[in-house]
């Protein structure tokens, strides 16, 4: 089927993409909020939990699943079964790894500090929520980098091994 590779293509640009922010994120900005005073952290966090929900983040984080699927589905009414394997391994990850851990993990974390009043918060008071928050949210984010990486490997391969 012609439509299989432009879409495994995009696939792969999106989830690319997602990892790559992901990576850069983690390699980068958890370590320059970590420098942070506590209230300070937890100010930038919500910042960035803000500036995050734009189009082009939204475009890519929920475009990779629509890619996926329907790769996933071109792939397999083509018979090409090899791809379809490697696609559906990388639909898999990207669901738990990413998409499951970003939605039951980051984001109840990101929205409980979003109730944080920053400017009544004292310094007791951010040293706990950051405590709360920051070694839980990295652990999960860090997982979702990983998944992310491996997501989008498998989907480079699944360009490259063809049944």
């Amino acid at each position: 089927m012609a439509i299989l590779q432009p879409v495994q293509i995009i696939a792969v640009l999106l989830i690319g993409l997602i990892a790559g922010l992901l990576y850069g994120y983690d390699c980068s900005v958890v370590k320059g909020l970590g420098q942070l005073s506590d209230k300070e952290y937890l100010q930038a966090f919500q910042s960035i939990n803000k500036a995050i929900l734009n189009p082009y983040f939204a475009v890519s984080f929920a475009g990779s699943l629509v890619a996926l699927i329907l790769a996933d589905m071109f792939s397999f009414k083509s018979a090409h079964y090899s791809t379809f394997y490697w696609l559906i391994a990388a639909t898999i990850v990207y669901v738990f790894g990413v998409l499951g851990v970003t939605i039951l993990g980051n984001v109840p974390l990101n929205n409980a500090l979003e109730k944080v009043d920053l400017i009544s918060c004292s310094e007791i008071e951010c040293k706990k929520m950051r405590e709360s928050f920051e070694w839980k949210w990295n652990l999960l984010h860090r997982i979702r980098t990983i998944a992310s990486m491996l997501a989008f490997l498998l989907t480079i391969l699944s360009i490259t091994k063809k049944s």
